[in-house]
């Protein structure tokens, strides 16, 4: 069975990922930015993401470059190891939570992005 988060809408999540960048001292610019490395998505294509409400799924199935870097995101979100994870759209998601996290805590920028 699916996880719910695959049919949630990534515009209902982009404000959290946004409000936790900027709470401790990081920009919106930054969390594109980091959008942008790990799926490709310019500020046109991430404009249209979140105004046609597109669900997880379909954010990731029509990402217009997925970083091949990706894979090098080692580390813990939610209790369990990113590069563990089996299912392709989870591990996907849980790079992008990485990298907030990442952001969030004042990791340096330039080696957020492998």
């Amino acid at each position: 069975m699916p996880h719910k988060i695959y049919k949630m809408s990534f515009a209902s999540v982009y404000p959290h990922y946004v409000a936790k960048a900027e709470k401790k001292e990081r920009t919106k610019a930054q969390v594109d930015e980091l959008i942008h490395w790990l799926t490709g998505y310019d500020a046109t294509g991430l404009d249209a993401a979140l105004a046609d409400e597109r669900d997880f799924e379909a954010f990731f199935a029509h990402a217009p470059a997925l970083n091949p870097n990706r894979k090098l995101i080692k580390g813990v979100v939610c209790g369990v190891r990113v590069e563990e994870i089996v299912e392709p759209l989870m591990q996907e998601i849980r790079y992008l939570d990485k990298l907030i996290d990442e952001l969030a805590r004042g990791k340096k920028f330039e080696n957020i992005k492998r």
